[in-house]
């Protein structure tokens, strides 16, 4: 995939943005890019896959669960504090240059939005369409039946990670929506774009 019109549209939209053909140059960059800082994490399959928390805990003090020792609340707390913070895109609409991300807990989301130096937002080729629509379709639709399978979640999505039921499940883990139409102004904030299918 051929990431121009997409880096040129993120770029207006105020961020800066890194293109890498594949994944092992792309956590090379950040492993680069991040050092000696306290990082946090958000849950991800794509910085699972790339490696990135095990790297990055090497030469930084990084808050991640499921991997930082603590309970899991404490853990988050101290990456809602970090310095800079990682996660995925879950999806980014190519047209506008939209990047929407869901969350169940909402430490994910929040972090996009205050408190950091920087966030870095890392997405591989497969979380990009076409526009808005599509988009949200793709984390309604894809994301979240995926993840909430991949949780061991009580809800209509996991059984057969096929689609949205707009559930009330209390195990729902798309209970909040952030869009950026643009970067937020208190961050840095760069995307990372891989050419390369990573995570859901």
């Amino acid at each position: 995939m051929a990431f121009e019109k997409l880096k040129e549209t993120l770029e207006k939209n105020g961020f800066a943005v890194s293109v890498f053909a594949d994944g092992r140059a792309a956590a090379a960059y950040l492993n680069r890019e991040i050092d000696g800082v306290t990082v946090g994490c958000g849950g991800s399959m794509t910085l699972t896959e790339l490696g990135l928390q095990e790297s990055l805990a090497a030469h930084n003090t990084l808050y991640a669960h499921g991997i930082t020792p603590g309970a899991p609340e404490e853990v988050m707390a101290k990456a809602a504090a970090a310095e800079v913070y990682l996660l995925s895109a879950n999806a980014i609409a190519e047209d506008t240059g939209e990047i929407l991300n869901i969350d169940g807990t909402g430490n994910r989301i929040s972090s996009l939005l205050f408190g950091h130096r920087k966030v870095y937002l890392v997405a591989g080729k497969n979380k990009v369409s076409p526009d808005y629509d599509s988009a949200l379709w793709r984390l309604r639709n894809v994301v979240a039946p995926r993840n909430a399978r991949r949780l061991g979640r009580n809800t209509p999505c996991a059984a057969k990670a096929d689609r949205c039921y707009n559930c009330s499940s209390p195990d729902r883990i798309c209970k909040g929506l952030v869009v950026l139409y643009q970067k937020m102004r208190s961050m840095d904030m760069e995307v990372v774009l891989i050419d390369q299918e990573l995570g859901y």
